[in-house]
């Protein structure tokens, strides 16, 4: 079984998750179902849907769905990878991929599904025999990128840059470099943290990895 989250790409057999952001999953889970979705994942029950079609009903679905990502990532015993930055999270993590192709089994999202969603869907979509998995972290706002590392528990943390990207949300660039280097706050035991050393604020990303990790 699959986890989808859109109906254009879901494959009959999926779990359907009916998440609500842009637009309202709920509306798409009786098309789901007639897709071949062996379930869907809900808050309520739909208009339209019937009282014996195959509901999942959770009080809330975005942490039904992460719980189903952590379930997915305490099951296999995959090395896993997590990437954050300012730029180069997605090339860093096709080029990792890559490489990590020709030692065992990949997995990692095929889009940039970084964030509060992304992250838990890519987890929940883990293979069981996963030798490696790269996580893409990204984040709009403080906050946001530790309690999807946590979530992830890689062994390995790493932080591309950190550049004047989302400052609306930041006092400056010091806050910025605070929230990439909460990435660390995930890292399993023993972990390793890889960190951009050129940036001027490096000493702020060293600090956290001499806290959380083997650097």
């Amino acid at each position: 079984m699959g986890v989808s989250i859109d109906t254009r790409t879901l494959m009959a057999g999926d779990l359907f998750v009916a998440l609500k952001d842009v637009r309202d999953g709920h509306d798409f889970v009786a098309d789901a179902l007639q897709k071949g979705a062996a379930a869907a994942l809900v808050s309520r029950r739909p208009d339209g849907v019937g009282e014996d079609a195959p509901l999942l009903i959770v009080k809330d679905v975005q942490d039904a769905l992460e719980a189903l990502g952590i379930a997915a990532r305490a099951r296999t015993g995959a090395h896993v990878i997590a990437i954050t930055g300012s730029v180069g999270k997605t090339s860093t993590k096709e080029m990792l991929r890559d490489v990590l192709a020709g030692q065992g089994r990949v997995h990692a999202a095929e889009a940039s599904y970084n964030n509060h969603w992304g992250v838990p869907l890519t987890l929940a979509r883990m293979p069981v025999e996963t030798d490696f998995a790269v996580i893409e972290i990204g984040m709009n706002h403080p906050g946001e990128i530790a309690p999807l590392a946590r979530q992830a528990r890689p062994h390995v943390a790493i932080v591309t840059s950190v550049a004047a990207a989302h400052l609306e949300a930041f006092d400056d660039i010091e806050g910025i470099a605070r929230e990439k280097a909460s990435i660390f706050d995930g890292l399993e035991p023993g972990g390793t943290a890889i960190y951009n050393m050129d940036v001027d604020t490096s000493p702020i990303l060293r600090a956290a990895a001499e806290e959380h990790a083997e650097t």
